[in-house]
């Protein structure tokens, strides 16, 4: 395993420890870090394919582009003692737990499993904090989310605004939120939650409605596809560009006392807009014919199908509109989101188009097709 010697142990150096490094967050998070001089540790999960396609541009050749300042380390956040051994080793300054089962349709499926990592992962990662003696010094970032809200008792959503969640992945992240709360207040940890509303980019898993729609549009653009599958179209929510949002949660972490913040645009669009920019940034415009699970929508020159209802899509228990209110980041953090949402839809849709036209079977992660992941983990096992 990577990161082996005494010079992880030196305190005066920015040391930072990211569980989820692999996901859309943690690779932005982790550039983002090592931009700014960290030493990043990452958690990486075992599992018998690689995940690893978000990060290889930063571990593939770590001279060329990390200076060597990254490392990764197999562990879960279900494997207690695995955390308390990485943590003891490196003794980050700050911790980023971005690590979760973040599908809530498949939370419905995985109940169970989602508790085990969303909600006892988190008290897991506090209690290894604990148990390497670094309370007073380890400062830790939880990935909270705006599904807390679900059934929403007011709009816009704020810090304030009491919790209703609607699946099982927001009832564990509810438990994550209030233990981090808990030992902030019980044994002094400098906790911060950061409720964090929609926010996606060209590194979004492909099960995310975002990223489907956008690789479906790219796919229907070259041929590969007939028409998009979608479930709920008039559903609203509040999205912005993940490389914005990573800015905000290590800002979090730079306060002089812990607070937990709301992250958001303040702006909320429908899946049915996202759909519509998408297809405008190929040149198409989308009509919409029928109601309900019957409705479909069609190229507005050629009538060609576009879009088909399937109500395997829809959730259990819908969540209708999330919008969030970030008067207090903007004026506690300095935060302002940069990325417009016809920005990042266009980026979006691009970046899927050239994944695409260079292979159209890549795996939603593969963005860089460095071809690495097999070496790196060989070098983390090493």
């Amino acid at each position: 395993m990577s990161g082996e010697g005494s010079s992880l142990v030196n305190d005066n150096r920015k040391v930072a420890l990211i569980t989820g490094i692999t996901g859309q967050d943690g690779s932005y998070l982790a550039e983002f870090l090592i931009e700014k001089g960290y030493e990043v540790h990452g958690i990486l999960r075992r599992s018998s394919s690689f995940n690893t396609g978000r990060i290889q541009h930063l571990y593939g050749k770590p001279a060329c582009h990390t200076g060597g300042r990254m490392h990764l380390h197999y562990g879960d956040l279900t494997d207690t003692t695995c955390l308390i051994s990485i943590i003891t080793k490196i003794r980050p300054r700050e911790i980023y737990n971005l690590g979760a089962q973040s599908h809530v349709k498949v939370s419905f499926e995985l109940s169970e499993y989602t508790a085990q990592v969303d909600a006892l992962g988190t008290l897991r990662l506090l209690e290894a904090v604990r148990a390497a003696g670094l309370a007073k010094d380890t400062r830790i970032y939880q990935a909270s989310t705006s599904e807390l809200y679900g059934k929403v008792i007011e709009v816009p959503q704020n810090e304030k605004t009491p919790f209703y969640p609607r699946s099982p992945y927001a009832c564990a992240k509810l438990y994550g939120y209030w233990i981090v709360v808990n030992y902030r207040e019980a044994y002094g940890m400098f906790a911060c939650n950061g409720l964090l509303f929609n926010h996606e980019s060209p590194r979004r898993g492909e099960n995310f409605v975002t990223r489907k729609i956008t690789r479906g549009v790219a796919k229907i653009t070259l041929g590969l596809m007939e028409y998009l599958e979608l479930g709920n179209l008039d559903s609203k929510r509040d999205w912005g560009h993940a490389k914005d949002y990573i800015e905000a949660m290590w800002l979090m972490l730079q306060q002089e006392e812990p607070e937990d913040f709301v992250v958001a645009t303040g702006e909320a669009h429908s899946v049915r807009e996202f759909v519509e920019r998408a297809f405008k940034c190929v040149g198409r415009e989308v009509v919409w014919k029928g109601t309900g699970e019957a409705e479909t929508g069609h190229d507005a020159q050629t009538d060609q199908l576009l879009v088909k209802i399937n109500p395997k899509y829809f959730r259990p228990t819908e969540v209708d509109l999330l919008l969030g209110d970030p008067s207090k980041a903007k004026e506690k953090l300095g935060w302002t989101p940069r990325v417009t949402f016809d920005q990042l839809v266009k980026d979006m849709v691009e970046a899927d188009l050239d994944l695409m036209k260079r292979n159209p079977e890549a795996p939603c992660t593969d963005i860089f097709q460095t071809g690495f992941s097999e070496q790196l983990h060989k070098v983390v096992l090493n």
